[in-house]
């Protein structure tokens, strides 16, 4: 436990790209005697944690290279548990503050790293994170967690810190290699560590549970702790992540946000509606959504029609004079090019897309607006294959790839997926800003827009929920997906997806 006393001389206040940081002095108080050695080990063992650092740099740049794509540079970071600084200045943050107990680990990460912050303190202290200014993009607990004499009331702690967008990431060892840790330790290939918590996932997820954060997603990491010659570099990018064998890395992680913070004010709604010789379905669309929010949008963006369908948007535009209707013409080609254009031309607080084909029941909207707004999901993706359909709706084979391709797109993504290519997909405009703003380390690989937003928001870190929705037959037109193209499409989705998220 830490206190801050008035007695003790002030540190000099500074600030970091305009940021100040409270960095007052902060001294153990009474501690438990396993918190008091915990301590005097990572004081004693200061001096030479560069050296075990160098010793295991394979290790620390594995571990080092996928946190860097959970934290994308520039990010407002807190390192709780920070040893020597090495692995907040790896992140490139824009504002990164440490902490930790040991005050010789603090002054040589203040030596090391002096465009950064850093505080000794206990961060089960009653009023280290007092001493913090916040919010924060990013909480980084490394390994910490295994030296807390009470976990769930230190993430309980975090709140304070968070607000919807924070994630916080945990880092810690598999408690299956934990005898052979203790192992390379008494042959001296490891630096030694006093006994800690050795938590399974599971133990960790329920502790984040209770202290009223949500788990996101989870990934293992690492089977071969040294380079080997370059194979362990292949072997962990390639080998560590595949069903199966990934339970067996060395290496777990958890990102986990506030559910405290979950809630956010949202007042408008924009419904975005891509059509493409859907004449008859444009009046349908609005009579049929319901008024779920007090202030909603509707944007119709026509795509290169022969049926007349722009003309009836205009037509239906003026005939609702007491409703907020837009008609645009997409510039490009591709439903993509067309939900994008009309993204970045709504108001809405939300953001919500509407195929013309009305085979997601316009009626439904009022439940992803709910999922969203009570903190459930961050992004609420529709999903047509958990009730039966309506006979005709989608096509056998169709049925077949999607059922496949969702299996393989929930491994990828480390959430819940069942259908990725429902056309209904909801996220607020804030997160669709950041997703855009993000979008080069993607590119523009996705005519449909679909993955675009599936994999933004997966590294973005948002919350991704299925809503089930009935997958009506259509009452107008004809279908415009091709079984083999899009299959051939979901392929390749599934090889760009493993090279830019899962093999990084």
């Amino acid at each position: 436990m830490v206190h801050f006393d008035s007695e003790l001389p002030e540190r000099k206040a500074f600030s970091l790209h305009g940021c100040p940081v409270d960095v007052k002095a902060a001294r153990p108080g009474s501690s438990s005697s396993r918190k008091d050695l915990l301590r005097d080990h990572a004081d004693r063992s200061a001096t030479s944690r560069i050296r075990w650092r160098e010793k295991a740099a394979f290790f620390h740049r594995e571990d080092e290279c996928y946190l860097r794509f959970l934290i994308p540079p520039g990010s407002r970071v807190l390192d709780i548990g920070c040893g020597i600084g090495d692995t907040l200045a790896a992140l490139a943050p824009s504002y990164g503050v440490g902490i930790d107990f040991s005050s010789a680990q603090i002054d040589i990460a203040r030596q090391r790293h002096p465009d950064l912050a850093f505080v000794e303190g206990d961060a089960e202290g009653p009023t280290t994170f007092s001493a913090i200014e916040g919010p924060f993009d990013f909480i980084l607990v490394l390994d910490t967690i295994g030296s807390l004499d009470d976990c769930q009331s230190f993430i309980e702690h975090l709140h304070p810190l968070c607000t919807r967008e924070t994630r916080i990431v945990f880092g810690y060892f598999s408690h299956l290699w934990y005898p052979v840790l203790k192992l390379a330790e008494a042959l001296g290939m490891r630096m030694p560590h006093p006994d800690q918590n050795v938590l399974s996932p599971d133990d960790l997820r329920n502790l984040v549970s209770l202290a009223d954060f949500d788990p996101v997603k989870s990934e293992q990491r690492v089977l071969l702790p040294a380079s080997l010659f370059g194979i362990g570099r292949f072997v962990n990018r390639f080998i560590s992540v595949l069903p199966g064998i990934r339970a067996l890395s060395l290496r777990h992680y958890l990102v986990a946000r506030s559910m405290r913070c979950a809630h956010d004010d949202i007042k408008s709604v924009t419904v975005v509606i891509p059509a493409r010789n859907e004449r008859g379905n444009i009046e349908p669309a609005v009579r049929r959504i319901a008024g779920f929010c007090p202030d909603i949008e509707i944007i119709f963006i026509e795509g290169h029609s022969k049926d007349g369908t722009f003309e009836e948007m205009q037509r239906v535009k003026q005939a609702f004079v007491g409703q907020d209707i837009k008609t645009m013409k997409q510039p490009g080609k591709g439903k993509a090019d067309a939900v994008f254009t009309a993204f970045d031309a709504a108001r809405g607080d939300v953001l919500m897309i509407l195929d013309a084909d009305l085979t997601m029941p316009p009626e439904q909207l009022c439940k992803f607006y709910d999922a969203l707004c009570s903190g459930k999901g961050e992004f609420v993706n529709g999903s047509r294959l958990v009730y039966p359909m309506d006979e005709g709706a989608m096509r056998f084979l169709n049925l077949v790839a999607n059922k496949i391709f969702s299996y393989l797109f929930s491994w990828l993504l480390n959430q819940r997926y069942t259908d990725t290519l429902c056309g209904t997909k909801v996220l607020r405009r804030s997160d669709y800003q950041r997703l855009k703003a993000g979008k080069a380390y993607f590119g523009d690989f996705d005519p449909f827009g679909d993955f675009d937003l599936i994999f933004g928001a997966s590294k973005l870190n948002l919350k991704s929920i299925d809503l089930p929705i009935r997958y009506a037959a259509r009452n107008y037109g004809e279908t415009q997906i091709s079984r083999f193209s899009h299959g051939w499409m979901l392929l390749k989705m599934v090889v760009f997806a493993f090279f830019k998220i899962k093999a990084v």
